[in-house]
């Protein structure tokens, strides 16, 4: 019998198709990687470290997972293609024995407030038909057990088009399990009229308190102000009941203003349509803060938040409805569903106790099916798409990681070791993008980038084993055996914020004082409920900074200039020196380029195939006119600006004729959390998730709030990066802030002058204080899990 071996060593008699194992990669500039070739070993856990932004997931996912499915999708017809995403070969001139790779990454869940865990993971529908075959009494089929059907009825002649025309007369019905009331949202929003104007004036003395609305000059007032609906003299609160009903509820209808014909309609439908059919995340700040002022939610009291049909909940097995069932933690709905013994049924109980079980597995058996998708962490998001592949019989494929342990207690990450290499001696080969030392420490193999972040990273500084690797002079070989040591000092509180009977989602009734004026650290299980005490307790406020690990929103026209404010102090500098507009220096505004729009490249769209971005001739991919690129300020034109780096900008407009505070203040606060290497212009999209975070951070640090709020932090940064941000929030506590940090990562447990630990488990096992104090006393202590993995990580 012949054993695989590996190229060029083929003996006698071994087979020529035993000799791929292995993924060549030859050649690769994807982002800043800097012609990458590098040879990885298929049917192996191979890890890939080095700083964030140091070109680990341009090598992982947009190179050989990218390459991987867009030659899948290429098997596909070009009918088929064209309903596909279109997908680019990436920079690279060889890539050899690619498998089938599945990505599982960190990316959130939809925010759709019809999804959630159970209609994510296709548990809800096999839930369905349990209960539309074995539900009493029987109301319909699957359908009528859904939150996003709605019950239709129809009836009336059809004219039937087969041989001799007909009119027939036809009867439609489909019954769906949606609420009415809140049409399947589970919660009903109720608007603060208060909020929306002031009853005291009249339109024409400007009543309206909505961000935008003029009295004077806004089109939209004016059509309240001239409809004829109302009196724009008289004060709202004396308006008859019709007139209060057509401001606030009218029916769309066209109106002449100013001799212009517009559409009238209601207040309220109208701040509907304007805010509330958004998404709050994209809104600009003072935009959010009126509709989080004016608008409430509240749970729907026709269904008591279930989102379904009185149909629908009245059905039953052994006494437990759907609604019942999605409301039951994870691991009980599994436990029921395994002590239901029906022959009739038997393959779908098998394929949803399977599902079930996977989930406890995986360490999630504390969620309900009925959670929010759009509520779950980076992390659990993660988990929750592995689940479909864990009992997978797939062999020889490739399963590509970003950061599985994100959002993993200590305790917690053995469990997704495990399944990792589970995964690996299947058959498959396992690509993980990687920063704890315990993750790292499974690796048959690793790979470790840098030496650097951007411009100076794109390099592969090592490969090799573990043990290899801790001998090796690179940044991570260096400091992957680092611990940070406990305190010898810790300061002390200046004040306490009070939380008293804390019962948000699986919280019990918690009575904690979170001390203010010190670093404060939030740590449990994942589950536990820190999340759920902090973000649902803490009151939301303007001295209240939070910063949490949601993505940026922005299109590839937005970069670190244009997120931070940092390119209105530079326009303004620029338009000063040279005694001109501001906008002009704006790449989407008067200063574009008119042959790109101010893009830099021009798209050609290629329909079922891969658009091309060509760099545009006219600007040279500059992105302004030509004109525009003949002022000059320090010397140098607006897009040389955008061209440098962070700290470069810091020191070109810290000093000399260039200098100005106001853009100095901003580069100061990126180059405090470690984004010094960024480019100006460097496109939103290209960032990593860890530098998504901290551009976040680096922002808020503007603000003139006392309480920060920061949600895992660590997240995507390097053993060496984490001692950065140590200082960072050292300097925030010094500054005379309160910092109060949600995590998992013991050195940033250890550096802490207080910590708040939940437990003991996950969810109803959890969401109670299991102990309050100094990080000594913790590792002294030694009671909870968080302690015994403390006091091994500091050796004590």
């Amino acid at each position: 019998m012949s054993s695989a071996k590996r190229p060029g060593t083929q003996g006698p008699g071994s087979h020529a198709a035993d000799s791929h194992d292995l993924i060549r990669v030859h050649g690769a500039r994807e982002n800043n990687l800097k012609d990458v070739s590098i040879d990885l070993p298929k049917r192996r856990l191979t890890v890939f470290t080095g700083v964030s932004g140091s070109g680990k997931s341009s090598l992982v996912f947009n190179t050989v997972a990218a390459e991987s499915q867009r030659l899948i999708n290429e098997t596909y017809s070009a009918f088929v293609q064209g309903f596909m995403p279109t997908l680019a070969r990436p920079e690279v001139d060889v890539l050899e024995g690619l498998t089938t790779a599945i990505i599982v990454d960190q990316q959130r869940m939809g925010a759709d407030p019809r999804s959630t865990v159970g209609t994510a993971t296709d548990v809800n529908a096999m839930l369905r038909i349990l209960f539309s075959r074995l539900g009493k009494p029987h109301i319909g089929p699957p359908s009528a057990y859904s939150f996003n059907t709605a019950s239709v009825r129809a009836s009336g002649a059809i004219t039937v088009e087969r041989g001799n025309k007909k009119a027939v007369k036809a009867t439609f019905q489909r019954t769906g399990g949606m609420c009415t009331h809140c049409e399947g949202r589970g919660t009903v929003s109720d608007i603060d009229l208060t909020q929306l104007y002031d009853d005291s004036k009249s339109l024409s003395e400007g009543a309206f308190t909505i961000p935008g609305w003029k009295s004077d000059s806004q089109w939209t007032v004016q059509v309240y102000a001239q409809s004829g609906f109302v009196d724009p003299d008289k004060p709202i609160r004396r308006y008859t009941k019709k007139e209060l009903h057509d401001f606030l509820y009218g029916e769309p209808v066209k109106v002449k203003v100013n001799g212009v014909n517009l559409t009238y309609e209601g207040l309220i439908p109208k701040i509907q349509k304007s805010f509330l059919s958004k998404d709050k995340e994209a809104m600009q700040p003072h935009i959010r803060a009126f509709v989080e002022r004016a608008v409430t939610f509240t749970t729907c009291p026709e269904c008591e938040g279930t989102r379904l049909s009185e149909g629908a909940r009245s059905s039953k097995i052994r006494k437990i409805s759907i609604a019942d069932a999605c409301a039951m933690e994870i691991r009980d709905l599994a436990q029921w569903v395994r002590d239901l013994d029906e022959p009739s049924v038997a393959p779908l109980l098998t394929a949803l106790r399977d599902t079930l079980d996977s989930f406890v597995e995986i360490g999630l058996g504390y969620l309900s099916l009925d959670r929010p998708a759009g509520t779950l962490s980076g992390g659990e998001a993660q988990r929750v798409k592995m689940i479909r592949h864990l009992g997978s019989s797939l062999t020889d494929t490739t399963y590509v990681f970003d950061e599985p342990t994100v959002g993993l207690h200590p305790h917690d990450i053995q469990r997704m070791n495990d399944l990792l290499l589970r995964l690996r001696d299947k058959g498959n080969t396992v690509l993980v993008v990687e920063h704890k030392p315990e993750a790292i420490a499974i690796a048959d193999h690793v790979v470790d980038l840098g030496p650097g972040a951007g411009a100076a990273g794109g390099t592969v500084c090592f490969e090799g084993t573990v043990e290899e690797l801790r001998a090796a002079d690179t940044v991570t070989g260096r400091h992957l055996d680092d611990r940070a040591v406990l305190k010898e000092s810790v300061r002390k509180p200046t004040g306490a914020l009070e939380i008293r009977g804390a019962s948000t989602h699986n919280l019990q009734d918690v009575d904690v004082d979170v001390p203010l004026g010190v670093l404060c650290v939030v740590t449990g299980v994942a589950g536990s409920g820190k999340s759920s005490l902090i973000h649902g307790s803490v009151p939301a406020g303007a001295d209240v900074v939070s910063v949490d690990q949601s993505p940026i929103k922005g299109s590839r026209r937005s970069n670190p200039a244009t997120y931070t404010g940092l390119l209105e102090p530079i326009r303004k500098a620029f338009a000063k020196a040279n005694d001109v507009k501001p906008a002009l220096f704006s790449a989407n505004s008067e200063g574009a380029c008119p042959t790109c729009n101010g893009a830099g490249v021009i798209y050609t769209d290629l329909a079922m195939m891969a658009g091309v971005a060509t760099p545009c001739e006219d600007c040279e991919g500059k992105r302004f006119q030509p004109s525009v690129l003949e002022y000059r300020f320090g010397g140098r034109d607006i897009s040389e600006v955008l061209a440098m780096s962070v700290d470069r900008a810091e020191e070109f407009f810290g000093a000399g004729e260039a200098r100005t505070p106001a853009a100095h203040k901003i580069l100061q606060r990126l180059s405090d959390v470690g984004l010094g290497y960024l480019t100006l212009g460097q496109p939103l999209t290209t960032l990593s998730g860890g530098e998504w975070q901290r551009l976040k951070l680096a922002t808020h640090m503007s603000e003139k709030g006392g309480v920060y709020v920061l949600d895992e932090p660590t997240t995507g940064l390097h053993l060496a990066d984490v001692e950065q941000l140590l200082g960072l929030l050292d300097r925030l506590v010094d500054a005379g802030k309160s910092v109060i940090v949600i995590e998992h990562h013991q050195a940033v447990m250890a550096h802490a002058d207080w910590i708040i630990d939940l437990g003991p488990g996950a969810g109803h096992d959890g969401g109670r204080i299991v102990f309050e104090g100094t990080p000594a006393d913790l590792v002294a202590d030694r009671s909870t899990l968080t302690g015994k993995h403390l006091a091994a990580y500091v050796g004590a």
